[in-house]
């Protein structure tokens, strides 16, 4: 799984080299804290994946990494079988929203200090 870092003004996203791998990215996705507008944890992020994957790799229900484009801009996927996952919600950013399984994902709400929604809680 890839690793979280929260600093004072960003996220840091260091992804494992398998995860490199599967989405043809060599570097961390870095965000400014600013510009996340919403984080929200789910129990299947399957259902928050749109468009198409470009570059990435995707084994449904097993695994999607990569970059998947849609008609307003790209998200950014990390998603390992059926786990819990954060989504984040982003504005001015490379990507529009994040999707991430951890198994930290209320630990990552609180070190970010938002609001948050929880789906299915």
């Amino acid at each position: 799984m890839a690793s979280l870092r929260v600093h004072t003004d960003r996220l840091e996203i260091e992804l494992t080299s398998a995860e490199k791998t599967l989405s043809w990215r060599r570097e961390a996705i870095v965000v400014r804290r600013e510009n996340i507008r919403s984080v929200t944890i789910t129990d299947d992020p399957w259902i928050w994946i749109r468009g198409i994957r470009a570059p990435g790799s995707l084994v449904p229900l097993v695994v999607a990494v990569g970059t998947w484009k849609f008609h307003g801009g790209k998200d950014f996927l990390a998603i390992k079988r059926k786990r819990q996952a954060v989504v984040l919600d982003l504005v001015d950013e490379e990507f529009s929203r994040v999707i991430l399984t951890t198994t930290h994902a209320p630990n990552l709400i609180d070190s970010l200090k938002l609001q948050n929604s929880v789906e299915g809680a």
